[in-house]
């Protein structure tokens, strides 16, 4: 399997997952979504891989979903639009349900989308320089994609509501403190630390690794579809606001956003 944006390297029982855009700052754009979902998919009958890690080339992990993406197609419908737009939950999705385990290697921004695919991990190593985001709420609208329910198991439901109602960037060591992250090292000693963390998991027996994973997702997430069904929905309506509106012009003028509730 090829792709444009991702780099897919495979040594032995670890395969490391590159979102490989940095001259956009491995921004999510429609056709990249599509290929991690894609690779994610392609785990499900490789009895081979082990460990997988996820990073980013360049300087960051992602600075989230692309919002100047000029190749996203454009539904004549609402119903196209809201099809279109479950390319983001789907691909969560399937990130978590990849059977090996699963590795974000942080480096950078992780920003929005970035942010909920280091949740669909089973662990997060941050460079001592990192910093993840959720800017969603800032913007105008939802955070969506499935990640909300990530992010509350990860580090409670206050933390969760300070990250992502106020969308500040918050640094490692923070994130260690939360529990969000799992292990800082020096920006240079990042995939080293990953791989050496994949190294330890893959050396183990698969078939108990596997189930153990499976078993811990299904009672930790247990309610996490039935509560976020209507996400993407919630998401349309927010596009449809004044206030989403507003948001946009702020963040691409560079200047705080004046919001009415419209």
């Amino acid at each position: 399997m090829e792709f444009r944006h991702l780099q897919v390297e495979r040594d032995g029982p670890v395969t490391m997952v590159i979102l490989d855009r940095p001259e956009k700052l491995n921004a999510l754009s429609y056709a990249l979504q599509q290929e991690i979902e894609a690779v994610a998919r392609s785990f499900q009958l490789d009895e081979t891989t082990r460990a997988v890690i996820f990073t980013g080339a360049g300087r960051h992990f992602s600075a989230g979903a692309d919002l100047t993406d000029t190749e996203r197609p454009q539904p004549d419908t609402r119903l196209g639009a809201l099809r279109q737009s479950r390319i983001g939950p789907r691909m969560i999705r399937e990130l978590v349900r990849i059977e090996p385990i699963t590795i974000a290697a942080i480096n950078g921004v992780a920003a929005g989308g970035a942010a909920c695919i280091a949740t669909a991990c089973d662990f997060r190593i941050g460079a001592d320089d990192c910093r993840v985001s959720y800017p969603e709420v800032p913007l105008g609208m939802n955070l969506s994609w499935s990640a909300l329910p990530l992010c509350v198991h990860l580090i409670g439901p206050a933390r969760a509501k300070r990250m992502v109602m106020l969308g500040q960037q918050e640094d490692a060591r923070t994130l260690l403190d939360w529990g969000f992250l799992d292990e800082v090292v020096p920006a240079s000693q990042l995939l080293e630390a990953a791989r050496a963390m994949a190294d330890r998991y893959a050396a183990l027996p698969p078939l108990p690794i596997q189930l153990v994973k499976r078993s811990v997702n299904a009672i930790s997430q247990a309610m996490d579809e039935s509560i976020m069904h209507a996400e993407m929905e919630q998401l349309m309506l927010t596009h449809s606001t004044e206030d989403f509106r507003e948001g946009m012009r702020a963040w691409f003028e560079k200047r705080t956003g004046k919001f009415t509730g419209d």
